[in-house]
C-alpha cells in the first residue's frame, strides 16, 4: 500500500540536471509529428471539408465557428484537468504513460464519429471528445519536457517540438487535400497511426513515478487547477498573455483560411485545399529553418525574451499583409514572412515558459494552465473571427477588418513579454 504524503511537502522530485538523452529527444519529436499530422489535418482542412458537406454554403463560416469554437472550449478544461491528473497519477506505469497512450485512443474514436457525422451537431460532439482525448494525451506529454529536459537544453529541445508540430501541420494538411472526397480515411487513418506513435515514446520514456500518494483534493483545490495567481507569479501570467494573443491572432486567420482563399482570391472548392497545403508547405520550410537557429541562439546566450517579441511583432506585420494580397504567389509570401516569425517564436518560446515555472512537482497542472492561453483563443477566435467578417458585409467576407484586428492582437503580445524579469 502506497505511504500517505504530508500535505505540507510538495516537492516529490528535484528539478532534472543531467542532459537528456537523443532517445528520448527522437521519440519525443517522433510522437508529436505523427500526433499533429492525425490531429491538425482535421483542424485546419477536414472540419471545413465536412462542414461543406452537410451545410448550405451560406451557413459554412457559422457552421464552422461553432463546431471549432466548443471543441477548442473543450481543450481548455481536458488540458488542465489531465494535467492535474498525470502530475497525481501513482500508477506503476509512471504518471505520464497511462493518459499520453489512453488519450490519443479516445482521439482516435472521436475521428470516426466526426467522419461518419451527418449533422452540425454530431460533428461538434465528435470534435469535442476528439479534443478531450487529444488534451489528455497533450497535457502529460508537454509535462514531459519539464520532467526529462534540464535548462541548458531546453531551447533546443523546445525549438524540436514546435518544428514537429508544425511539419505535423503540413502533414496534416497534406493528408487531409490527399483524401479530401474520402473523408473516414483522412480522419481515422493517421489517428491509428498516432497510437503506435505514441506506444513506441512511452516505452522510450523514463518516466516518473511518484514516491508517495498525494493527499486527496476538495473541491476549492480542484477549481484552483484552472488558476495561477498573476500577482504572486507575473513573469507566468506575462507569458500566458502573450501566448493567448499570438495564438488568438494566429486561429483568426487559420480558422477561415480556406474560405479567404475561395472568397478573396477566387480559388474553386477543389483548388483552395491544395493551396492551403503549398501555403503551409512554405510556411513549414522558413519555420524549420528559423525554430532550430533560434533554439540553438536562445540555450547559448540565454536570451528567451527578446527573441519572442520580436517574432511575435513580425508575425503580426505578416497577418495584416495578408489583408492586401491579391494573388496566390503573394499570399505564398506572405507565409514565408509568418513561417520565419512562428518558427522564432516556437523555438524560444516554450523554454521560456518552462523557465518560469512556479513549481516542478505541479509540471502538467501547470502547463494545463498555461495551454488554456493556446485552447482559449481557439474558442474565441472562430465567433470572433465569424463577427468582425460579417461587419459591414451581407455575404460575411470582411477580410479586411479580421485581418488587420489580428495583427494588433500579435503588437500587444510582444509588448507583453517585455516585463518578464526572470529570463533574459
Amino acid at each position: 500500500m502506497s505511504q500517505q504524503a504530508d500535505p505540507h511537502e510538495h516537492h516529490w522530485f528535484a528539478p532534472p540536471s543531467r542532459p537528456v538523452t537523443w532517445w528520448y529527444v527522437a521519440g519525443l519529436v517522433f510522437a508529436q509529428f505523427v500526433f499533429y499530422v492525425a490531429l491538425l489535418g482535421p483542424a485546419i482542412v477536414g472540419i471545413g471539408i465536412k462542414v461543406q458537406q452537410i451545410v448550405p454554403d451560406a451557413q459554412k463560416t457559422s457552421a464552422l465557428g461553432t463546431v471549432a469554437g466548443f471543441g477548442a472550449l473543450f481543450a481548455v478544461v481536458g488540458n488542465v484537468l489531465f494535467g492535474r491528473f498525470s502530475d497525481r497519477t501513482t500508477s506503476r506505469f509512471g504518471r505520464r504513460r497511462p493518459w499520453i497512450v489512453g488519450g490519443t485512443v479516445v482521439m482516435t474514436v472521436a475521428l470516426l464519429v466526426m467522419a461518419l457525422g451527418q449533422t452540425v451537431a454530431v460533428v461538434t460532439a465528435g470534435w469535442c471528445l476528439a479534443q478531450l482525448g487529444a488534451n489528455a494525451t497533450l497535457a502529460p506529454f508537454i509535462a514531459t519536457i519539464s520532467d526529462q529536459v534540464p535548462q541548458f537544453q531546453r531551447g533546443s529541445v523546445s525549438a524540436l517540438v514546435g518544428i514537429a508540430q508544425n511539419v505535423g501541420i503540413l502533414g496534416g494538411t497534406y493528408i487531409a487535400q490527399l483524401f479530401q472526397h474520402q473523408i473516414v480515411i483522412m480522419f481515422v487513418v493517421p489517428a491509428i497511426l498516432s497510437i503506435g506513435a505514441m506506444l513506441l515514446f512511452a516505452v522510450i520514456l523514463p518516466d516518473q513515478r511518484l514516491p508517495v500518494r498525494p493527499p486527496p483534493m476538495n473541491v476549492q483545490e480542484w477549481l484552483s487547477t484552472f488558476w495561477l495567481n498573476p500577482a504572486k507569479h507575473p513573469d507566468f501570467a506575462l507569458a500566458w498573455a502573450s501566448r493567448f494573443l499570438i495564438t488568438l491572432a494566429t486561429f483568426m486567420f487559420t480558422t477561415f483560411r480556406l474560405f479567404f482563399l475561395q472568397d478573396e482570391l477566387g480559388l474553386s472548392e477543389d483548388a483552395a485545399p491544395a493551396a492551403v497545403t503549398i501555403g503551409v508547405l512554405v510556411y513549414t520550410i522558413a519555420l524549420v529553418a528559423s525554430g532550430w537557429i533560434a533554439g540553438k541562439i536562445s540555450d547559448r546566450t540565454g536570451r528567451r525574451k527578446m527573441l519572442v517579441a520580436g517574432s511575435t511583432l513580425l508575425f503580426g506585420v505578416g497577418i495584416v499583409a495578408l489583408a492586401h494580397v491579391t494573388t496566390v504567389g503573394q499570399f505564398y509570401a506572405v507565409e514565408a514572412v509568418m513561417g520565419v516569425a512562428y518558427g522564432i517564436y516556437v523555438g524560444v518560446d516554450l523554454a521560456l515558459v518552462v523557465d518560469v515555472l512556479p513549481n516542478p512537482d505541479d509540471s502538467g497542472k501547470d502547463l494545463g494552465v498555461f495551454n488554456i492561453a493556446n485552447a482559449l483563443p481557439q474558442t474565441v477566435a472562430p465567433v470572433f473571427g465569424a463577427a468582425l467578417l460579417a461587419v459591414g458585409s451581407a455575404t460575411n467576407q470582411n477580410y479586411t477588418l479580421l485581418l488587420y484586428s489580428a495583427g494588433v492582437a500579435a503588437l500587444v503580445g510582444a509588448l507583453v513579454v517585455l516585463p518578464i524579469k526572470k529570463v533574459r
